[in-house]
Order: structure tokens, then sequence, then C-alpha cells
């Protein structure tokens, strides 16, 4: 099977321990996750902890947001481990990691990346799509969302 890989990257002006409640607490996203927008009346649900390891988020949606969860596997000062598994529109359990690297007086790099295989419908999807060019724009916008949601407090 096909795998892939998904990163980016951005540059935030405060230490990696500011960033990393934005990561590890799933209902912090809803202030700078980029797929919030893609469903008004998206409804969500969280069990587990409310941050870290075994935080766990549900969403059900439009077509565009479809059905999944997300869970925190693992958190560190400078790495947040996650599996997302999408149930609708296409079934798909991929892990996510977002790495914190402090750069000095010059804030956090963080980096979200995301891997998986192209295996059934996603597969299909995957040749007619690029999932780098795809999903690259989604972390962008998300990055750029979550620099603006930890700068600005």
């Amino acid at each position: 099977m096909p795998e892939f890989t998904v990163s980016r990257s951005i540059q935030i002006t405060a230490d990696p321990a500011t960033v990393h409640p934005w990561l590890d607490d799933l209902r912090a996203w809803r202030r700078w996750s980029p797929w919030e927008d893609v469903d008004p009346a998206l409804r969500r649900s969280y069990t587990g902890p409310e941050r870290g390891p075994g935080a766990r988020y549900s969403w059900v949606g439009n077509r565009k947001a479809g059905k999944g969860t997300m869970e925190v596997t693992a958190s560190t000062p400078e790495r947040v481990d996650l599996v997302v598994e999408f149930v609708k529109p296409w079934k798909a359990r991929n892990p996510v990691v977002f790495d914190l690297r402090e750069i000095g007086d010059a804030g956090t790099e963080v980096t979200w990346t995301m891997t998986g295989e192209n295996k059934g419908t996603a597969a299909v999807f995957a040749k007619l799509f690029n999932m780098d060019r795809l999903l690259g724009k989604d972390f962008e916008k998300g990055l750029s969302r979550l620099k603006l949601a930890v700068e600005e407090g």
C-alpha cells in the first residue's frame, strides 16, 4: 500500500510550555483547528481526562466534516501524539504528531505531521488527489490559527 506523510511547521512567539496546552487539550482545538468552520452544526463529545493521554474527542457532522474520533496517546513537553480515526466519509486510522522545538528567544517551532497508508476507499481517493497537497493546506491553516490563538493568549 502506498504510504504518505504530510508535515508542516510554523514558528510561534511563545515558549513550548505555553504552546503545549493548545495541543493536548482537545477542547482547545475549537479555537484553532482548520476544520472548525466546515460544519457550524458539528456535534462534539469529549471523554477521558481533560488533557493528555486518554483525552478523547468525537465528532459527527455534515458530509464534509464526516465522523470520527481523535485521542491523545502520549504527551511530553516537547511532543504530543494522537491517533485520528475517520469513520466517514471514508475509513482511516492515522497517527499524528506535534513536535515542539524551542528556538531560543524566537519561541517555538511547531511541526504537525500525519502519516498513514492509502488503502480501501482512501487508496482510490489518493489516486485522484495528492494527500500532501490536500491536507497540507489544512495543516497550514490550522498552524496559522494556532499561532494567532497562542500569541493572543
